[in-house]
């Protein structure tokens, strides 16, 4: 069976002809449910349907999910004992946070308030590994991501066109301009593989918009931290889809569009950086922001200082620095509040996806869809791993989702290569759930009815 196989048939004897149904996987519905659990947190919903917001659609879906992937316990590929060694990292994390809440020297309760909400990180994260079994699902995965950007950009700029900077116009992880930047970033590398892969010119064509629109969207956040790592992020997508993928003309293409986006939306954007020298009229707060994250490290530095071990509790920093704002840089921030040991396993988990990519990218005899969106999680990752330098990330599940993405594909790929006689590539189209074929009395081939 091909790594994008979406079951398994078996043979069965109906009315003296031989037919072969396919079996149903008991994965199925914890999977939907997981697909409905990332609309819900990519998309937002909540944010620009009426309504929505009073329906805790998130943890109806996230409920959902683990009753499916518990009455399929004992029926499934893949088993607990099967958790790589990242989903063990990430549990002692998490642990250490909880062991860590009741020491906190700002506030206890509000410490293992948060560490509780953060720990869903770990449920969603076993879930896709668990539940992602095939690379058919890993894209539909993706696609939900991906798509739900597009759709974010759009809501953003309609509802947001007279807002400084996008900053509010969303909700939840998308607030702030600088984590609405970033999300975008680490998104557009799969935008640009489904524009990629895509058949039908159509759809080519949609993701080349979506693109565009998110693009838009970055530039009206005016996020210094987000265009550097956009620069940094879609330049390694594009090595790996126009440099080895000999697709030259996406650089030149990815060229243009950006210089014409930048001339047409970059203003504001050119305005903050002139301001990091302060020689800008019209942005001097943008100046201040910057001494503002000079004084944050430093709080950040006492802080570990002060509480090496444990830190000072999950999302207790703000308190902590005086003035109620997260340090900028996620890696200062995950030791701030959860002390050094938890830094050092933070880096361990996403060494260990960075070395999954690694393994992958030796695998001989890939599918090219494949090959492509391995080089698409290795952008978004690279691309979370700088603008982890200038933003507060630590919390936000889309790093820890394309750790688990490679997790599941590297798994995937392994199970495929103890499969002989399989064949690649992975089906484009889905089959048809009952394939009838008559033997006619006749032993040997059959013929497809």
């Amino acid at each position: 069976m091909a790594i994008g196989d979406r079951g398994s048939i078996a043979p069965a004897e109906v009315s003296g002809k031989r037919t072969l149904f396919r079996v149903s996987d008991p994965t199925k519905g914890a999977f939907f449910w997981l697909c409905a659990f990332f609309v819900v947190y990519c998309a937002r919903p909540e944010d620009y349907i009426p309504g929505a917001r009073y329906i805790p659609v998130g943890k109806i879906t996230a409920i959902m999910a683990m009753w499916g992937l518990f009455n399929s316990i004992g029926k499934t590929k893949r088993k607990f004992k099967d958790l790589p060694k990242e989903a063990t990292l990430l549990l002692t994390i998490i642990v250490l946070f909880y062991v860590g809440a009741p020491l906190s020297p700002i506030w206890k309760m509000g410490a293992l308030s948060r560490t509780m909400d953060f720990s869903k990180v770990y449920i969603a994260w076993v879930l896709v590994f668990l539940l992602v079994t095939t690379f058919d699902r890993l894209r539909k995965i993706v696609f939900i991501q991906a798509f739900s950007m597009v759709l974010i950009c759009v809501v953003a700029i309609v509802k947001g066109h007279s807002v400084p900077r996008l900053n509010g116009v969303m909700g939840g992880m998308y607030g702030n301009s600088n984590d609405l930047a970033f999300a975008i970033v680490l998104s557009l590398p799969f935008v640009l593989a489904f524009m990629i892969t895509a058949r039908n010119a159509a759809i080519k064509v949609f993701w080349l918009g979506g693109m565009l629109v998110m693009l838009v969207a970055i530039f009206l956040t005016a996020s210094r931290a987000g265009f550097i790592d956009l620069v940094i992020c879609f330049g390694v997508a594009l090595y790996y889809f126009g440099i080895k993928g000999r697709r030259f003309y996406l650089i030149v293409a990815s060229g243009l569009l950006g210089v014409v986006v930048l001339g047409a939306f970059g203003g504001k954007l050119y305005d903050r950086f002139a301001a990091i020298e302060g020689g800008s009229t019209t942005e001097q707060s943008a100046y201040a922001s910057y001494e503002q994250r000079k004084y944050l490290m430093e709080r950040a530095v006492d802080a570990i200082e002060h509480y090496p071990i444990f830190g000072v509790g999950c999302h207790d920093f703000p308190p902590y620095s005086e003035s109620w704002r997260d340090v900028h840089m996620t890696y200062l921030q995950i030791c701030a509040e959860g002390g050094i040991p938890v830094l050092i396993l933070y880096l361990m988990f996403f060494g260990r996806g960075f070395m999954n990519l690694k393994i992958l990218h030796k695998k001989k005899d890939l599918d090219p869809d494949i090959v492509l969106f391995v080089g698409a999680l290795h952008s978004s990752l690279v691309g979370f791993v700088v603008g982890a330098l200038f933003a507060p990330l630590a919390y936000q599940l889309f790093s820890y989702f394309a750790v688990a993405f490679t997790a599941a594909l590297l798994q995937t790929v392994k199970e495929h290569e103890q499969e002989p006689g399989t064949a690649l590539p992975p089906p484009k189209k889905p089959r048809h759930f009952l394939e009838t074929y008559a033997d006619h009395g006749k032993t040997g081939a059959v013929t497809l009815v």
